[in-house]
Order: structure tokens, then sequence, then C-alpha cells
């Protein structure tokens, strides 16, 4: 994987003045993601889930930003295990989380509460369930018409959802579907890990008949043979192909044997959890490791 990618989103128009805001891709460890969001206009910058303090320390000396906050979706050392060099770095770094475990946490935060730094706004969203303090993060600047960004964290995924480690599928259900499917359609979903490959083969199973989902599978194993990310995507895309998020579809319904949306949400998490891995390239606890966020970088 290219371990650093810069997003742009939607195309400027030269009627207006250029949108602002810039998020830098990054790859690291197994399959993470952490991003660097850019006030073009300030050069001042916002990390969302710092997890390597060296590569985002380098990209921010070559991207000549000043590095003002880091976001934290969860306390998984795979997200925050930056967190503390990046303080030591920037005595002024305010670290934002809601869970104490998250390292030089500086600001605890609730959901729906708004920050701004800039022209950028965020706002909180309180998610919990693949942590009982998960937090996502809605991000977009003032007076621009093109799309806002969510980062997910490990809430949502293209074409997935997050494993239930500190909750249940109703808190799951009530994540994807009564908070993050009330945004905007089209807003940007920049996820935690690179996983969309294994997401879509899981959903082609769920609906084989389902041609967006074959389509887009289609399309990131190109991108993952070419060694490029699949992020972002869009909530737009995620109701077509993302089974989590088609629970009151009839045909995932069937594919369950369930009809209530908590019991779908349920079912597709024990089902997704058993389905066959690809060949494990690391050995089993390496990989467990990882996955707690307990690998040390």
């Amino acid at each position: 994987m290219q371990d650093c990618v810069t997003c742009s989103c939607l195309p400027r128009s030269p009627s207006r003045r250029d949108w602002t805001m810039r998020v830098k891709v990054i790859s690291v460890l197994e399959d993470n993601y952490m991003y660097l969001v850019i006030d073009e206009k300030t050069k001042d910058a916002i990390a969302v889930d710092a997890s390597v303090s060296k590569r985002l320390l380098e990209i921010i000396k070559k991207e000549g930003v000043t590095l003002k906050a880091i976001l934290t979706t969860h306390h998984h050392l795979d997200h925050c295990r930056g967190n503390e060099e990046l303080a030591r770095h920037y005595p002024d770094l305010q670290v934002f989380g809601a869970d104490k475990r998250i390292g030089a946490l500086t600001n605890k935060v609730t959901h729906n509460e708004e920050l701004k730094f800039g022209d950028i706004n965020v706002r909180c969203l309180f998610t919990p369930c693949h942590t009982a303090t998960h937090m996502c993060y809605f991000i977009w600047e003032d007076n621009c018409p093109d799309a806002p960004a969510v980062f997910s964290g490990d809430t949502l995924f293209i074409g997935g959802c997050g494993r239930f480690f500190e909750g249940t599928a109703d808190q799951m259900y009530k994540n994807l579907m009564q908070i993050l499917a009330t945004l905007p359609k089209e807003t940007k979903v920049f996820c935690g890990h690179e996983c969309t490959v294994t997401n879509l083969k899981f959903a082609l199973k769920v609906e084989p008949d389902n041609e967006a989902v074959k389509e887009k599978l289609t399309w990131a194993k190109a991108r993952d043979d070419e060694d490029l990310p699949t992020v972002p995507s869009t909530l737009e895309d995620e109701f077509d192909y993302n089974p989590f998020m088609r629970i009151t579809e009839e045909s995932v319904q069937k594919f369950t044997g369930q009809t209530d949306p908590v019991e779908v949400m349920a079912a597709l998490r024990t089902m997704k959890d058993n389905f066959k891995k690809p060949k494990e390239t690391l050995p089993a606890p390496v990989r467990l490791a990882l996955e707690w966020g307990l690998f040390r970088p």
C-alpha cells in the first residue's frame, strides 16, 4: 500500500474560491489508516488516529504545516500509540477523545460537541460498540459546497463495520442507522482500516445478485493490485453494497433468517466473524496484537 495519498473531494469550480481543507491518507502498520487534515489557508493541521508518530512527523515536515490537534476515535493503540510522542513535540497540542485510556488526552468530548479550527468544523459523534467510548468525527468547512467528511474509525468500514468488542448489536444498529445514516448522503467516509476486499467478499456472499457489490469488489481488487487505498467511499455508496447498512433489505434478512433490524445486525456480525479469512501472512498472535493495538511500531 502506498503510505501517503492526498485526497481531494469534489471537483473545484473555477467560479468560486478553492476549498482550503485537504486530507492526506496515510497507510501505517499492517492495514491501518491515519489522516492529516490540512487547512491550506493557515497551514494548520489536525491528525486523526495518530498511531505512528515518526511517520506523521515526517509528513508534517514535508507539508510545512503545524499540528494543532489530534482527534482520536478510540483507545486501541493502533489508533493512538503516537499521541504521547507528538505531545512532546508540540507542548500546546490538544488531544481530543472520549476515553481516559487514550494517551495524552487533553480534551474529553461528548456526543454532538462541536470544535472549530479556523474554517474547519468538527462534530463529535458518540458511536459506542467497537469500544465503549468510540467517537466518529464529522468535518466540514465554512461556506464550502464540497462534500463533508466523516472519520469513522472502527465503527464503519467500506463494505463493513467494526467488531463488537465492548458493545452490542443494538448499539451498532444505532451507530450506523440512526447516527451516521443521518449525515448528508454525499459525506466522504474515511475509515480506520483497509479491509475493503474482505468485507465485499462477505457482502457478495450475503447478496450474490447485488450488482453494486460486484462492481465495488472488482474496483477494490484493482486498487489493491495497484497498491492504492480504497478510501474514501460515500455514505450513499455504502447503502448500495454494505450489508450492515442494508439490514432492512429483504435479501439481507433472508440471508440471516431474521427480520428485526437489530437481530439482523447481530446475525451478520456473527457470520462475518466466522467468515473464511485469507491465508495468514503473519503469525496469529502478531495479528491479534495488531488488532488489539498492542503492537509497538
